[in-house]
């Protein structure tokens, strides 16, 4: 896994991959928002709700610690070896939403999590045993703070953006390599 050197660098990785995976949904036409495509296993819909969902998770996470609330990761409402059914209740909680929603939700976690890490001391986000929840995220390893927010953002607006870019072309979009 990447690592970084300083809130700055983890920043501007965030805002580059981010970037760069948001603008592939500009052309995609509401319409079509819920198409499914053999090879690609998320509809446009579905792809922005996953992101929509980790981020807000990961936010929450740490809202929560801040307020005294036990953190139960991923979620209240599932455990780690439920997570097909987390990507479920994300599609299911969000993916209903125009994309334009989606869109503007995600952009404005990820505002979010650019305050989330300002507001980090170094050593809060990339020193271990810095946060409750991230310790209690994985059992068998030490996971620093920065790490949760890289695997998911940075992560997976590279994995999905490959898998939008596969449905654009399965759907023949014009100018789909930018």
């Amino acid at each position: 896994m990447r690592s970084y050197e300083s809130k700055e660098e983890l920043k501007n990785e965030i805002k580059k991959t981010f970037g760069k995976y948001i603008s592939e949904f500009d052309n995609i036409p509401e319409e079509l928002k819920d198409k499914r495509v053999d090879q690609v296993d998320r509809t446009p819909a579905e792809n922005l709700a996953y992101q929509v969902g980790w981020t807000t998770l990961v936010l929450k996470w740490e809202e929560d610690e801040k307020k005294g609330i036990e953190v139960k990761t991923p979620s209240d409402k599932f455990k780690w070896n439920q997570l097909g059914e987390l990507y479920q209740w994300f599609t299911d909680t969000y993916a209903h939403k125009s994309l334009k929603e989606l869109k503007e939700q995600l952009s404005q976690n990820i505002e979010d999590i650019y305050s989330l890490i300002d507001n980090l001391t170094e050593e809060e986000l990339f020193k271990p045993h810095m946060r409750k929840w991230a310790d209690e995220a994985t059992k068998t390893a030490t996971w620093e703070v920065y790490k949760f927010i890289h695997v998911n953002t940075v992560a997976p607006f590279g994995t999905f953006r490959t898998k939008i870019r596969k449905w654009k072309k399965l759907n023949n979009f014009v100018n789909v390599i930018k």
